[in-house]
């Protein structure tokens, strides 16, 4: 289990870039611009403390989301690039005979990147995600004070949406990472035998699979198959009637409802089924990994 953890803790360090410091930068960038524009007065501070006079649940609620949806968009899109480099790092910086003198298997080892791929990089985005939304809180909260509408009250309410906003944040990350894992494991499994070319291949191999279903049993086009819209199902996830509902009330955003919504709408049949591929495709990887190379 130490072997296993420590493998895990490898793929931060190798990729801390990506997943920490990457992310750390943007946000000191975005927070400093932010400073900036109001000490060079680009932006009236007091103009904008009494914009959140307004609505000033429903500012706090929409900007800490839209910080949320952000994030998760960057989280995803970088684990599948993380998932074709890391799959083919050992072979590519020639340690493949280093790890392979370890008393871990292929099996073990490629498992490692994907348990990494689920839990401690996810992680490390959430928390600059949740850093994110300190600031942002923050900045809006000391402009308020400026303005002379800050208060105790308020500021006991910022803390409440802080946390319902991070809750959904929170769901959303782990119920994404559950219906594409099949996706990322697909392209690690790839990976480890094509390298990074394991993306593009990925994105083209379902129009293949749809094209020749469409040549074998007709169908008015290549894109009008079951293969293609299994694929469409698979590439989006659910999207609780909450979300949308919220938008166009007046009630404060709730993350417990957002979030038994969302799991509620999930097909867990599919999340199952979608593991059980990704064990088997990483699998098969870890054999031809072992395969190739003792040869």
């Amino acid at each position: 289990m130490k072997a296993f953890t420590a493998l895990v803790h490898r793929e931060l360090i190798e990729h801390r870039g990506a997943f920490l410091i990457g992310p750390l930068i943007l946000v000191a960038v975005l927070f400093g611009a932010t400073i900036l524009a109001f000490t060079v007065g680009r932006v009236d501070a007091r103009f904008s403390g009494a914009l959140f006079t307004v609505a000033p649940l429903r500012v706090f609620e929409v900007g800490f989301l839209g910080f949320g949806l952000g994030w998760s968009l960057y989280l995803i899109s970088v684990l599948f690039f993380y998932c074709a480099d890391g799959f083919a790092a050992d072979k590519r910086n020639n340690s493949m005979l280093f790890w392979k003198s370890m008393p871990v298997t292929d099996f073990k080892m490629l498992l490692s990147k994907l348990a990494a791929a689920l839990t401690i990089l996810p992680g490390t985005v959430y928390g600059v995600a949740l850093l994110s939304g300190v600031l942002l809180f923050g900045v809006a909260y000391v402009t308020m004070l400026i303005n002379g509408t800050g208060t105790i009250a308020t500021l006991a309410s910022i803390v409440g949406i802080y946390g319902q906003v991070a809750l959904a944040i929170l769901v959303v990350l782990a119920c994404g990472l559950l219906w594409y894992l099949p996706a990322m494991a697909l392209v690690g499994a790839m990976a480890t035998a094509v390298g990074r070319w394991a993306i593009p291949i990925s994105l083209l191999l379902p129009a293949l699979l749809s094209t020749l279903e469409w040549v074998t049993l007709g169908g008015l086009h290549p894109f009008a198959t079951h293969t293609w819209r299994f694929i469409e199902y698979r590439s989006a996830l659910p999207d609780p009637p909450y979300a949308e509902d919220w938008l166009t009330s007046d009630q404060p955003f709730s993350g417990v409802t957002f979030a038994a919504d969302l799991v509620a709408d999930m097909d867990w049949l599919q999340v199952g089924i979608g593991a059980v591929f990704a064990l088997a495709v990483i699998y098969l990887a870890s054999e031809y990994r072992r395969r190739v190379n003792d040869n």
